[in-house]
C-alpha cells in the first residue's frame, strides 16, 4: 500500500509503541495511587508533559492532556465561554468541524458566532478579523493550518490584533504539529490544540496549551486530574505515546526532516498536473503545510477516484475523513468558492517523513491512469 492520507492519521512510530507497552501490563499503576506503581505512572505522565510542552515552546505546567484534538477544541472552547459573561465568538469558515460544527451549534444557544471568509485560495481575511472582534467577543479560534488544503493561516497577525483587543486567543495546531516548528509565545496562542496520532503517535491521546493567566471553565465534573480541567483516570500509555511522538517530532523538525517532505509533495503535485490536463491544484501553493496537496479532477467524483486508487494499493482521501460519506463538497471548498465540477473532484493527498520517492512516482503513475479511466467512461459528476 502507498499511504498518501497522514492528515487523516499517521503511522504509530516503532519507538512510540515501544514506549507505550510497558504501561499495559508491568507498569498499569494508576497514576493518582501513592503506591510505588501509581507514582510510575506518574513519573511517566509528567515526562510526556515535558516532551509534549518542549515540541510547542511552552512550559510542562502548562499543558492539559485530553482524549484527542477534538475534545481539546472543545475543552478550550466552551471552557472559555464558560469563564465569562461575553458570548460572541469569532472563527472561520474552513474550521475543522470539532470548532466549525460546535460553533454552529453554540449560535442555536444563545451565542453570535462570526465566520469569518476565505478567499478562493484558502487565504484568511484579516480585515473581516479586525472588524468582528468587538467589545462582548469572548475569544477568536483560528487554525494554524487547514486540514483539507494546507493553507497556513498567518496566525501571528490574528494574534496582535487579539492581544490589542484583550481577546483571548485559541489556535488548532492539529494539522501543524510535527510539521512546522511552533512557539506558543512567538505564535501569540492563549490556548493551543494538539493530537497525537497526527505526529505518528497513538490515537485516543491530545493535549490542550492553556497559557498563563487563561481562565477556563472545566467542561466536566469529576476528579481532581489535569488541573481540574479534564476529570477522569489519564490514559497512562496513550499520554507516554504522545510524549514520545512530541519528542521524535521535534528531532526530525531539528533535523530538517520534513524539507524532504515538502519535496516529495512537490514532485507527486508536478507529475500529477503533467499527467492529467483536467487536474487543478486546490488553495494557496506558496503557504501551506508541508506534506499537503489537494487536487481536484475536473467533472469526476473524488469517491469514484478514491476508490479506484485504493484497488490500486493507493491510500488517499477526499477532504477530511470524519467527513467522509457525503457526496457534497465539504465546507472548507465551498467556503473558498471551488467550482463544483472541481470540488466534486477533489481528492487530498498527504504525506509523512517515511513517504518515499520511489511511492510518489508510483503513485503519479497509478493517480494518471485511474483518473483517465474514469474521465474516458464518463464517471463524473
Amino acid at each position: 500500500m502507498i499511504y498518501l492520507d497522514n492528515n487523516s492519521t499517521t503511522r504509530v512510530d516503532a519507538a512510540v509503541q515501544a514506549a507505550m507497552e510497558p504501561f499495559w501490563r508491568e507498569q498499569y499503576g494508576n497514576a493518582s495511587s501513592l503506591h510505588t506503581m501509581g507514582q510510575a505512572a506518574r513519573h511517566a505522565i509528567e515526562t510526556a508533559r515535558e516532551h509534549v510542552a518542549a515540541l510547542i515552546g511552552a512550559k510542562p505546567r502548562e499543558i492539559v492532556f485530553t482524549s484527542g484534538g477534538t475534545e481539546a477544541d472543545n475543552l478550550a472552547i466552551l471552557g472559555a465561554l464558560g469563564a465569562t459573561a461575553k458570548r460572541h465568538i469569532v472563527t472561520t469558515a474552513v474550521e475543522h468541524v470539532a470548532v466549525h460544527s460546535l460553533c454552529e451549534r453554540l449560535a442555536t444557544q444563545g451565542h453570535r458566532v462570526t465566520f469569518l471568509p476565505v478567499d478562493s485560495c484558502g487565504r484568511l481575511d484579516l480585515a473581516a478579523l479586525e472588524a468582528a472582534i468587538g467589545d462582548e467577543t469572548a475569544l477568536v479560534s483560528v487554525m494554524h493550518a487547514n486540514n483539507e488544503t494546507g493553507v497556513i493561516f498567518p496566525v501571528e497577525e490574528v494574534a496582535r490584533r487579539c492581544a490589542a483587543r484583550g481577546v483571548p486567543l485559541h489556535v488548532d495546531a492539529v494539522q501543524t504539529a510535527g510539521k512546522l516548528p511552533i512557539d506558543v509565545s512567538a505564535l501569540g496562542a492563549n490556548l493551543l490544540s494538539l493530537s497525537a496520532h497526527k505526529f505518528h503517535g497513538p490515537k485516543g491521546a491530545g493535549a490542550l496549551y492553556v497559557g498563563r493567566g487563561v481562565r477556563l471553565r472545566n467542561c466536566q465534573v469529576g476528579g481532581h486530574q489535569e488541573r481540574d480541567l479534564r476529570p477522569g483516570t489519564e490514559n497512562v500509555a496513550a499520554i507516554v505515546g504522545m510524549g514520545e511522538a512530541a519528542r521524535l517530532a521535534r528531532e526530525r523538525l531539528a533535523a530538517g526532516a520534513m524539507r524532504s517532505v515538502a519535496e516529495l509533495r512537490d514532485r507527486l503535485e508536478a507529475g500529477v498536473l503533467a499527467s492529467v490536463n483536467f487536474a487543478r491544484v486546490i488553495g494557496d501553493r506558496a503557504n501551506r503545510t508541508c506534506n499537503t496537496t489537494t487536487i481536484g479532477f475536473t467533472a469526476l467524483e473524488a469517491e469514484a477516484v478514491l476508490i479506484a486508487l485504493s484497488e490500486q494499493g493507493v491510500c488517499a482521501s477526499s477532504g477530511a475523513a470524519c467527513s467522509s460519506g457525503s457526496l457534497e463538497p465539504s465546507h472548507v471548498l465551498k467556503a473558498m468558492g471551488i467550482d463544483e465540477r472541481i470540488a466534486h473532484g477533489a481528492v487530498r493527498f498527504s504525506l509523512s517523513h517515511e513517504t518515499t520517492r520511489e511511492e510518489i512516482d508510483r503513485a503519479i503513475e497509478i493517480v494518471a491512469g485511474v483518473t483517465r479511466q474514469l474521465a474516458a467512461l464518463g464517471v463524473g459528476s
